[in-house]
């Protein structure tokens, strides 16, 4: 599994975070709680980083991930009744473009956490392995 150890960690610092705000907040002051307890315990975390994403070599725009941990995982905080295709597909086009291999989704909605793994595919030339973790 792709960065098993730092998603465990992240899951688990997300699950503490919940059980001292509660569920009902918005979804920024979940994200703020996890930058805090992230950097508490010596994690690098970037918030809003910006990337360019271009169309034939022409400069369309920016992506802006909520948080990126130890420059490895994408992190997005949600509050929602559940995931969803979309959800998961902003997941993998913020994958691509960043070039980052996991990304977390978290749903804090309700009093036990929820989270989805988002595993980037590899192109058919990178590996003769499929990728089964997604």
């Amino acid at each position: 599994m792709i960065h098993e150890q730092l998603s465990g960690a992240i899951i688990g610092i997300a699950m503490e975070v919940l059980n001292e705000l509660n569920p009902g907040l918005d979804e920024v002051l979940y994200e703020r709680a996890m930058v805090i307890e992230l950097r508490r315990r010596g994690h690098d975390v970037a918030v809003k980083q910006s990337f360019p994403v271009f169309y034939r070599a022409e400069l369309i725009g920016t992506l802006i991930p909520d948080l990126i941990v130890d420059n490895l995982v994408i992190v997005d905080p949600k509050v929602v009744s559940a995931f969803n295709e979309t959800h998961v597909a902003q997941m993998i086009g913020y994958l691509n473009i960043t070039g980052l291999e996991l990304a977390l989704l978290l749903n804090f909605k309700n009093a036990r956490l929820d989270w989805k793994r988002v595993v980037r595919r590899q192109k058919a030339d990178d590996s003769d392995v499929p990728d089964l973790q997604a």
